[in-house]
Order: structure tokens, then sequence, then C-alpha cells
């Protein structure tokens, strides 16, 4: 089951950690879970550019958007406009207040969403398919991933007839829990039709649950008594 089960949510609570962090309940689960689902849309859409890799939401008296990036300068803005823009944004459509943090990602070129967006950006200038994987490939394992599999589908170079290629680099062993596999699609609108583009990019063992993780790095951070 683990090469077909979806990485990320079969690894939550010992690799991963969840995307949004609250509780409710009853309708409140549905609206609240719906507006984040609209805020990652938002975000995403409007900033196409910045090399998103994921958007973490924390609700308590505020609601907090954790978004973290390639580009953080493309998100902040001159002197911070363009992110007090972007809070002033998501109060006025979903109401109630918001922070904004940007954490920026050290090693974009292992990061799958940025693979699978650099992968569709060239795919959607027609070059053609194996040499964008390939090249990604390449650029992920000299930048630390121990392995990295890239999986294409649709009317690859215009064919008449869809199917699907995949490509594979370095070690991806998607049934042990405790490898740290992150898991990305995105897809590519072309003249021909729509190509799927799926990318893993594994990074290394995980010998402490994210739990473990998160309690100790509270302790280490917490005042002495």
């Amino acid at each position: 089951m683990g090469q077909k089960v979806n990485p990320n949510g079969f690894r939550i609570g010992i690799t991963h950690s969840w995307a949004s962090t609250w509780f409710a309940k009853g309708k409140k689960f549905r609206e609240l879970f719906l507006q984040d689902v609209n805020i990652r849309r938002y975000i995403n859409g409007r900033m196409k550019d910045a090399g998103i890799c994921q958007i973490d939401i924390d609700r308590n008296k505020k609601t907090t958007v954790a978004i973290h990036t390639s580009k953080p300068g493309v998100i902040i803005g001159k002197q911070g406009a363009a992110i007090e823009e972007l809070r002033k944004d998501l109060e006025r459509r979903f109401g109630g207040s918001f922070e904004v943090n940007i954490q920026e990602v050290r090693s974009p070129d292992t990061e799958p969403m940025v693979i699978a967006e650099t992968i569709v950006g060239q795919i959607e200038r027609r070059m053609p398919y194996r040499r964008a994987a390939k090249m990604a490939m390449e650029k992920a394992m000299q930048a630390g991933a121990l392995g990295i599999k890239i999986g294409v589908s649709g009317r690859l170079n215009g064919a008449e007839i869809a199917r699907s290629d995949s490509f594979k680099s370095g070690n991806v062993p998607l049934q042990t829990l405790r490898a740290n596999i992150v898991l990305a699609t995105k897809h590519a609108v072309t003249s021909y039709g729509t190509i799927g583009v799926q990318v893993w990019v594994y990074k290394g063992m995980v010998f402490k649950k994210v739990q473990q993780m998160q309690s100790s790095a509270l302790n280490k951070n917490s005042p002495q008594s």
C-alpha cells in the first residue's frame, strides 16, 4: 500500500505535521475547513511566481498564516508593503484578524513543489518533458536529495494517445514510514491538453516523531525557572 497512498498523509504524526492546526465542532469545522482551502487557493493564485512550497494555518485569537517560500522578497515587497497588503486583503476577504509570517526555504532545488512548478513552466514553454524532468532530477540530487521520482502523464509532446512516463534517481523508500518523503502535484496547461506532474523527494530518515521534535523545541525555547 505504501506505493499507492499519498506519502504526505501517510506520514502525518511521524515525519510530517498537520498543515492546519485548530479545533472546531459541527458546522464550524466545515466553515473553517473551507476557509482554509480558499485561503491557500487565493494566496497560491495571487503569488504564482513566489516559489511557495507550503502554507500552514494556525487559529487562535488571530489566524496566523505561515508561508514557506523560496523567494521571500517577492511576498514581502519593498519595506514590507506587499505582505501588509496581503494581510489586509485576507482580512477583507475572509474576515477576522490575520497575521502573515514568511519562512524562507533554504534549499529550493530539493522542494517537490518548487521542482513541480519548474517542470510545469518548462512544459508550457514547449520544452520536451524528458529534458525538463532529467534537469530537475540532476539539480535535486546535487542539492542534497537522497532520491527523487518524477511522474508525467497526459498527451506527452502532443501525442494522439495519452500515456504516463516516470523517471527516478537515487532511493525513494515509500514503504518506510520514518523516511522523510514529500509529494507535490501540479498541472501544465498546454494547447494539446493538460499534463499532470508528480514529484516525490526523499530527504533522509527521521528517527524522532514530529511531536517529539516539536516538544523538545518548545522545552529548549522555554525560559529557565
